[in-house]
This record gives structure tokens, C-alpha cells and sequence, in this order.
């Protein structure tokens, strides 16, 4: 997030797109519906009428997939009716021209086919978000899980820059992470190209940085393999040993067919997690780690805050924190790491080594957390950021992107499109929550929402089992009949084996970012 929760109080105009808060993060979407409460505007761009659509000045109905085909068309109706900031563009930005010339024919009447919402529509949507400024954009994995991903992602940052919304409090571009710490894994360098806090493998100062600091030489200057690689790779042995690492790939990847065959094709797989799941069984190694609850160590949330984790309870049997377990195997293969706590991994290795992270120490971190970028033991921390206008570029730069469809879309076959996402009792496989009775008893079973339209059309009554079936597979699920559900879509989660989503969902990537397209692929559902 650019911006800060603190601030969702105080903001006068929402713009949600792609993002069912209400469950996906429902602590975050209590911020924005208080503000809502106190005033503030809120306009929701979703295929669905979720709960959040209940508070919401103007929905956004938009098909699954079209969200840069609206994105266009608001900034068309801002340019052309001369809504944006012209201070902040000139002297912030880079790229105006190019941006206007390429959205003046993204018109709404062009655009209104392609997103399904009707030009007059599309027009009050933009009037709206330029008549309140700043304005905060927030979204989530409905932008982000496409082929076009990065290209949605650079059309909202677009339509903040335009709108003079960067750089200042109550505006920003705002992503909600998908998991807790997911902003921390990246930090601390999860990611092929980066040493943590954010450094290029490719930045020769920034590799002879580490090689001093960890007694190494020729440090990798090309990234490695993103995890769609590293699958593909334990078939055709290019990767021969996969280190799996709190993550229960056979339900949550696409293509859970595709997705069993590869990790059955490793030649030494290797699972560290708190529980045995449906990707350990094709472990030939489990290493049993510590749960949150079990680490001393640090989070970072959405809002860059990294705060404490304080150990509450003893790990279970030969359990170990998950460092302990990296530091013993890499004592194997000769290093002996100096650090015997996560503080001292933090303060002698993680902000010693990364300057947005310097000023962040454990005894700074002792109550509320601070936020990176913090380059010094006297800095506050950075509530948002691009204060000013000041972009890490120098200027804000405009991408000039086009809509793309889905890698699959509907056909005769195959006629409605299948869109995932998350339910608000449970998270992610169930791997913990599925050991909770009391939230089985609120959710015990997936179903396949569907909008009565097509329920009717298909001859399909409430709760009745259904079967839902991909050019990748089948599954049988009980169907929920709702409004919430556009006409020609249906919508699962994958918290259930046996009903997972996943073993419908398309193995296409952005390719760029390698994120799967979990909201987009053609189904057809059937009476049992």
C-alpha cells in the first residue's frame, strides 16, 4: 500500500475495485465502511454483488476480466471533460500525451460491450471519483489474478496519477495483500530478482554489498525461476530438488491434475510446514516448523508495518522455528551463520543490509510497529509515500495499456465463465482452519454460486448437488442459487479438496509477473 489504514477515517472517496473486503479482509473493510458511515463516498467496481456493495454510493457491474477496458474509459471521460489535475500531471508525471492519445479512443460507448456497463453509467462513475479528491483506490486479487495483471495494475496506478491522488494522505494506490506477511516474504526477498528490501540481483553495488556481508563469491546477477518454472522444471528434471516452504501447492495452484503430476515427478521434494496437508504426501522429506503463534520474529502487513511476533506457546514435539530449520541445513552444507534469534537476524542482518529497513530495530518495534521505508534510528517511519509528487523514478510515469480477454473465455461448450476467490470463514486450504469445529459448522462445504437466471434456465434448485466441469476437470458441488451472481458466471472457492476450484482453474500466466489467472476460465455447469 502506498497509503496507511489510519487513514481510511479520514477519506472522503473510495474507489474498490477487484475486492470482495468484506471476507477477503474483513478488519480492513470494517476501516472503510466506518468511514462510509461518517460520510465518505464509495465507489465498487466488482462482477459480484458482494456485502460491500451494500455500502456503496455506485456498483460497477463489470464482466469478468474487462477491468482495464473501464479503467479506459474513466480516465477517457476525465481527459476529455478536463477532470484530472493538470498541476500534478505537469509537473509530476511523464507520458501525459501518449495516455491521452491512446484512452481518447476508449471511449465509453466503446468500451461499454467490452466491461458490460452502459456508457452513462460509465461516465457517472468518473464525475464521481474526480468530484471528491484525494481519493484512495483500493484493490485486491481480482486485478491482480489475470494474464493481464501487471497491465491492470499500471492502468490503476494511471488513474491515480491523472487524478493528482499520489503523494498525499487519504489517496494512493492501495493493494490488500492476499495472506498475512505477504508484503514481509517480499521484503525479505522472496521474490527471484531481489536480495531483500527490495535490491536487484542485477545491481553489481548491491551484489558486492552481500557477497562482503556473507563471505561469498559470484553471486547469481540474472534472477531465478518463479514458481510456475520451478513446477514445470521437476518434470523435465531441469529442477531436480523443490523446497516447498509453508505452502500447500496441490490445492491452491491451477490445475490441481497438472499441478499432482508435477510434484509426483520430483526428484527430492522437501515440505516445511505445521501440518501434514494434501502437497506433503508427495514429500520425501517433511520438516516439521513452528507455528506464529510458536516464532519470535516480525510480520509486515499491507501498510508496510512491521511489528512484532512474540512466542505465546511451545512448539509441538521436535516442531522448530522455521530460521532454526534454514540455519542447521545450510550448517550442513558447511556455513555456520552467525545469528541465534530472529532479533538478532533482524537487527545484524535485515536492517543492517537494506536501507528501507535501517532505521526499524526490535527495540523500536516494541508497541505499534513502524513503517519502511525508515532509514534511520531516528525517522518516524513513512505513512505514505511519494510525498510530494516525489516518485522513486524521479516522475510518475503513465504505461499506456490495452484490454486483453482472458486466455479463456466462454464458448458453445463451455458457457460460463468461472471466476475464485475466498470465503470469510476459512482461509486459504483449510490447512488450519479446517481443524476448527466451530467455523466447519458456519462452512462445512463449498458450493457453486449461481445467479437464478441461469439456475432457472439450467433447471437447477437450491442445494442441489450439481456437476461443474472444465477442459481440466470435474468437480460435484452443491449449488447456491444468489443475486450476487451475474447472469453467465458462476464463482467457487478452493477451501475444500474434493470441491476446490483448482481443479477447474486455467494454468495461464501473466508473463511477466507468472501470476495464474484464477479469475477466468470457461465451465459448464450441469443437473446432476
Amino acid at each position: 500500500m502506498t497509503n496507511s489504514f489510519g487513514e481510511f477515517d479520514r477519506a472522503k472517496m473510495f474507489f474498490v475495485i477487484g475486492s470482495n473486503m468484506t471476507e477477503a479482509h474483513p478488519v480492513a473493510s470494517t476501516f472503510l465502511k466506518n468511514a462510509v458511515k461518517n460520510g465518505a463516498k464509495l465507489i465498487v467496481a466488482d462482477p459480484r454483488k458482494h456485502k460491500l456493495v451494500n455500502y456503496a454510493d455506485l456498483h460497477l457491474r463489470l464482466k469478468v476480466g474487462s477491468d482495464i477496458a473501464l479503467l479506459n474509459a474513466l480516465m477517457n471521460v476525465i481527459i476529455e471533460e478536463k477532470l484530472f489535475d493538470p498541476a500534478f500531471v505537469s509537473e509530476n508525471t511523464e507520458g501525459f500525451e501518449a495516455l491521452s492519445e491512446e484512452v481518447s479512443r476508449a471511449t465509453p460507448e466503446a468500451m461499454a460491450p467490452i466491461c458490460g456497463i452502459d456508457a452513462e453509467t460509465i461516465r457517472e462513475a468518473a464525475r464521481m471519483l474526480a468530484s471528491v479528491s484525494p481519493a484512495m483506490l483500493c484493490y485486491t486479487l481480482g486485478i491482480t489474478e489475470h494474464t493481464c495483471g501487471k497491465n491492470n495494475v499500471m492502468t490503476v496506478a494511471n488513474l491515480q496519477m491523472l487524478l493528482g491522488n499520489m503523494g498525499v494522505e487519504c489517496g494512493g494506490v492501495n493493494p490488500l495483500r492476499g495472506q498475512n506477511n505477504v508484503q514481509g516474504a517480499c521484503d525479505m526477498g522472496a521474490l527471484p530478482g531481489i536480495f531483500h528490501g527490495y535490491q536487484k540481483v542485477g545491481d553489481p553495488a548491491a551484489r558486492k554489498k552481500f557477497e562482503e556481508a556473507w563471505g561469498v563469491t559470484d553471486l547469481p546477477e540474472k534472477p531465478g525461476l518463479m514458481m510456475p518454472e520451478m513446477m514445470e522444471g521437476l518434470e523435465d528434471k531441469k529442477v531436480r530438488a523443490f523446497w516447498i516452504f509453508g505452502e500447500n501447492l496441490a490445492n491452491t495452484e491451477p490445475d490441481i491434475h497438472k499441478v499432482e503430476h508435477e510434484l509426483a515427478s520430483a526428484e527430492f521434494l522437501i515440505c516445511q510446514d505445521i501440518f501434514l496437508n494434501e502437497t506433503t504426501k508427495f514429500a520425501h522429506v517433511v520438516l516439521p516448523a513452528a507455528a506464529w503463534s510458536e516464532n519470535d520474529g516480525t510480520f509486515t502487513n499491507s501498510e508496510r508495518r512491521v511489528s512484532r511476533v512474540r512466542t505465546a506457546s511451545t512448539p509441538p514435539g521436535v516442531a522448530k522455528p522455521n530460521w532454526w530449520i534454514f540455519k542447521e541445513i545450510a550448517k550442513r552444507f558447511g556455513h555456520e551463520w552467525p545469528a541465534n534469534s530472529a532479533q538478532e537476524i533482524w537487527d545484524d542482518e535485515v536492517a543492517a543490509l537494506a536501507p528501507n529497513f535501517k532505521g526499524i530495530t526490535y527495540d523500536r518495534i516494541e508497541n505499534d510497529g513502524l513503517q519502511w521505508p525508515c532509514p534511520s534510528t531516528d525517522h518516524p517511519g513513512t505513512v505514505f509515500l511519494h510525498k510530494g509528487g516525489q516518485f522513486t523514478h524521479g516522475k510518475g510515469v503513465f504505461n499506456i495499456t490495452n484490454w486483453t480477454p482472458p486466455a479463456e473465455i466462454a464458448d458453445a461448450e463451455y458457457p460460463l465463465v468461472l471466476s475464485t476467490g475466498r470465503r470469510l470463514y476459512h482461509y486459504h486450504t483449510r490447512t488450519q482452519t479446517g481443524r476448527c469445529e466451530g467455523l466447519n459448522d458456519l462452512l462445512g462445504e463449498e458450493t457453486c454460486d449461481i445467479s437464478p437466471t441461469d439456475a432457472r434456465r439450467l433447471g437447477i434448485q437450491p442445494q442441489e448437488t450439481v456437476r461443474v466441469s472444465s477442459r481440466r476437470g470435474t468437480v460435484e458441488v452443491t449449488a447456491r442459487i444468489t443475486p450476487e451472481i451475474p447472469e453467465g458466471m458462476v464463482w467457487m472457492a478452493f477451501h475444500f479438496r474434493e470441491t476446490n476450484a483448482n481443479w477447474l482453474t486455467n494454468a495461464a500466466y501473466d508473463p511477466e509477473t507468472l501470476t495464474a489467472e484464477y479469475k477466468a476460465c470457461a465451465v459448464k455447469v450441469e443437473k446432476m
